[in-house]
């Protein structure tokens, strides 16, 4: 099989990237940019059961933790995978983590990094365990969300392909790690490729990973939530959207402060130290500028001596965080008295019975590149999601936090593209020759339709509907994808055969360059871009009946 990416990493001055660029047969030019990642229950709330348990293989980018239960080892060996696993810092691999490799192009590591493929930041095995872990008896974070916590395809094994680091993510460290896993679904690969939507939500047009060929996966609700109760020295209680496992005892009030813009509004938001400290307080952030001062996380208020937090929640509501301190989001002003005391009980678990709704992080389409192909291509779990960590890291990612945690309760479409690569192991271990674009469709054709009035941007924000894993492998019908469709897409795309050569690697020819709609690309699903009193054009759709 041919490799995807026909490209190489270089140190290059300035005048030599335009000579690079000037040449014949070079697409592009691109800079080493750093990019950032997109941030139990869930499978119980797609009917998707423990008894769908079959093998596979998959991979993740922040690392991994061999040593957490969701990762121990199974019973056989893989024979046939020939992979390699580096191991230094004592990292080592095993029957379930069956290969592990790291890459840092710019050979730079700073306080937290650890130089092997082992997860120093708690993504990597997040993910990793919500697609393909384990089950664990009795898991929470600190009691909330308790429960048997386990992976959408336990047997799977894992490669892992370490490219994220405290710095962010480098495209030349990606483009190595796809060079040695991945390959371009037009030369006959079996692999199917999952990306988040992005967490530039809720605004038009924001959606990541738009190509036709990968399944790009939008973040949604599941029935759970999680509160914590805010309690007034008068007895009155306001609920919040956090998740708060620290107990600053109920019977003890403490001081609410004072209004954020008389005592916690510093012009430089960096220089905390030369805040006072004020002993057990809550600070009250309700000033109008500061939410642009104070960090959202909580950091500065431990570091001005303050046990507390209580946030407005103003705009994202829908999904809670895990603060360094207890912390609440009611209403601020309705809080207010002149000597207002107060205090934050341990959170709790809730119902929701309005699940599933789109994420308001989560990006949406339309497409920005090809308009007719409609992303996201459906949407997954993503809002609270519970699974395993980490504990070189604290759950809040803040260095003062103390804690450690063998699971965390975390949202992002980061969370909801592990749930879909889940089900695509799960459906390719039933149907093993199906290709990636059959497993996809499969997928896409059996998402369960959203409610479009809990939904205001519909398809541009769900794209197909929800994700059963169930239902898909049996989807009654398939919108296989081959070559040639892959090739026509690119075609009328606007690329001409020396082009498109370079991405397929080898002798493919554009017979048109007319630049034309994506609308006969064998596609689950389209969106049509058309004017008021405009005609809309027929679909050549071709599929093959299971």
């Amino acid at each position: 099989m041919e490799e995807v990416l026909m490209g190489f990493a270089a140190k290059l001055s300035d005048e030599e990237v335009t000579r690079f660029a000037d040449m014949d047969g070079v697409v592009s030019v691109l800079p080493n940019s750093m990019l950032e990642l997109h941030t139990t229950r869930s499978w119980d709330f797609m009917g998707f059961t423990q008894s769908h348990v079959r093998d596979s293989q998959g991979g993740d980018e922040f690392g991994q933790n061999p040593r957490a239960s969701a990762m121990k080892d199974l019973a056989l060996h893989l024979k046939k995978w020939k992979g390699m696993c580096q191991t230094e810092n004592n990292f080592t691999c095993n029957n379930k983590i069956i290969g592990a490799r790291y890459y840092n192009s710019y050979n730079e590591y700073y306080d937290g990094d650890i130089k092997s493929p082992r997860d120093s930041e708690g993504h990597g095995t997040h993910t990793a365990s919500t697609a393909a872990g384990r089950e664990v008896a009795s898991a929470s974070f600190y009691g909330l969300a308790q429960g048997l916590a386990r992976g959408g395809y336990p047997n799977a094994r894992i490669a892992v392909y370490k490219v994220c680091w405290v710095r962010g993510c480098a495209a030349a460290d990606i483009l190595a790690a796809r060079h040695s896993n991945w390959i371009f679904p037009c030369n006959g690969t079996r692999d199917i490729t999952s990306t988040s939507a992005g967490n530039d939500g809720p605004w038009l047009g924001w959606v990541s990973n738009y190509s036709p060929w990968s399944l790009t996966v939008a973040a949604s609700s599941i029935d759970r939530k999680f509160v914590s109760k805010l309690v007034l020295g008068n007895g009155q209680i306001f609920s919040g959207i956090v998740i708060n496992n620290l107990e600053l005892n109920g019977n003890i009030s403490f001081n609410l402060g004072r209004r954020c813009s008389k005592c916690f509004c510093p012009r430089n938001p960096f220089k905390f130290s030369r805040l006072p400290s004020w002993g057990p307080r809550f600070t009250q952030s309700q000033g109008k500028d500061c939410s642009l001062r104070v960090p959202w996380d909580g950091s500065g208020v431990i570091m001005a001596g303050g046990v507390g937090i209580i946030m407005p929640a103003w705009y994202f509501n829908d999904f809670a965080f895990t603060f360094p301190l207890a912390s609440n989001t009611p209403s601020a002003d309705k809080i207010w008295t002149k000597n207002p005391m107060a205090t934050i009980l341990v959170g709790e678990t809730r119902k929701d019975v309005m699940a599933p709704i789109v994420a308001s992080f989560s990006s949406r389409g339309p497409n920005p590149i090809s308009p007719d192909i409609l992303k996201p291509d459906l949407t997954a779990p993503g809002v609270d999601i519970l699974a395993a960590w980490s504990p070189i890291v604290s759950p809040s990612e803040y260095e003062r936090d103390t804690r450690t945690a063998q699971y965390n309760i975390i949202s992002g479409t980061s969370m909801s593209c592990p749930h879909a690569s889940g089900a695509a192991a799960y459906v390719k271990s039933i149907h093993p020759s199906w290709s990636p674009a059959a497993i996809k469709s499969a997928l896409m054709t059996t998402a369960y339709v959203m409610d479009t009035r809990k939904n205001e941007d519909k398809e541009f924000a769900y794209g197909s509907g929800h994700i059963n894993p169930v239902k898909a492998v049996d989807p009654g019908l398939i919108y296989n994808t081959s070559k040639p469709d892959y090739i026509n897409f690119l075609c009328k795309q606007g690329y001409n055969t020396s082009t498109l050569r370079l991405i397929t690697g080898d002798d493919s020819v554009c017979n048109s360059t007319k630049p034309g709609r994506a609308w006969d690309l064998n596609y689950p699903s389209f969106s049509l871009a058309i004017e008021d009193g405009q005609d809309i054009m027929g679909i050549s759709v071709g599929q093959l009946q299971m």
